[in-house]
């Protein structure tokens, strides 16, 4: 790995801890203006400072985030599906150069390992793992299962190590039961998606058993962006994946912010 990839790698999961908290607000690529994200600007800028980095698509990284940010930027370069159609029938929307220009991060793409377009899917990671090295871009598989295929650790193994075995720099996947079996298979590092929104103390579970059993952080859209306090959450989320915070700590330090941001607009 050369030095621009190590570099680049170590803005999204920092040294000191050699952990990440990832902001993903990339939904909007497939699912349109889903809850919470449809006005993105307002929905990013009160949160992008405490993100160690943030998933989003080019159109929203140019139209709504500020080009003095700071935040590295993992660029979403998969689609051209929607929730309408078949969602694994994905190809590649960017260009490397294009997220050259952007000056990138990293860049990322879903895998659908099981479906019907496995295939497809899996040479298309390949495919973008050579251009990616040519330029020293690490790349994030995204993966996915088939619809008759549990979010178990078999079968969320099976994607993982194959996108690793593939040449992804990192891995995004999902929490599950024996989640350690998962982390121990795959050779480099993995975050865990929050998945659909659920109440915020069982989100920081997640975080917490995740980032123990060997998680290098999460990847956290809806759980931060759909919470009440948006920016109360990915704080406690920090604490958790940062500091070692426990479940009860990170879910008391949420309250308080919580309601200290209720008694300023009082």
């Amino acid at each position: 790995m050369d030095w621009g990839m190590k570099n680049r790698l170590s803005r999204i999961i920092k040294p000191r801890t050699g952990r990440t908290v990832m902001l993903a607000v990339d939904h909007g690529y497939f699912l349109g203006p889903t809850t919470g994200l449809e006005e993105p600007a307002k929905t990013i800028k009160p949160l992008i400072e405490y993100a160690d980095s943030i998933m989003l698509t080019r159109g929203v990284l140019r139209r709504c985030v500020l080009p003095e940010n700071d935040t590295p930027v993992v660029l979403r370069v998969s689609g051209g599906t929607s929730i309408l159609g078949n969602l694994a029938d994905e190809g590649t929307t960017v260009s490397m150069k294009d997220a050259l220009r952007l000056n990138v991060s990293a860049v990322a793409l879903s895998i659908f390992v099981g479906s019907e377009l496995e295939r497809q899917t899996l040479l298309g990671l390949a495919g973008l793992v050579d251009e990616a090295e040519e330029y020293g871009v690490p790349v994030l598989a995204v993966t996915a299962v088939g619809k008759d295929m549990n979010r178990d650790a078999r079968y969320l193994g099976l994607a993982s190590r194959i996108a690793a075995e593939l040449g992804a720099h990192f891995v995004k996947t999902y929490y599950c039961e024996d989640f350690h079996r998962v982390v121990r298979a795959c050779p480099v590092p993995i975050v865990i998606a929050g998945g659909k929104k659920i109440p915020e103390r069982d989100a920081l579970e997640l975080t917490y058993r995740a980032v123990n059993e060997g998680a290098v952080g999460v990847d956290m859209g809806r759980n931060i962006f759909q919470s009440e306090n948006p920016v109360a959450m990915i704080r406690a989320v920090r604490e958790i994946v940062h500091n070692n915070a426990t479940v009860d700590q990170a879910y008391e330090l949420y309250r308080t912010l919580s309601e200290e941001a209720k008694q300023k607009t009082a």
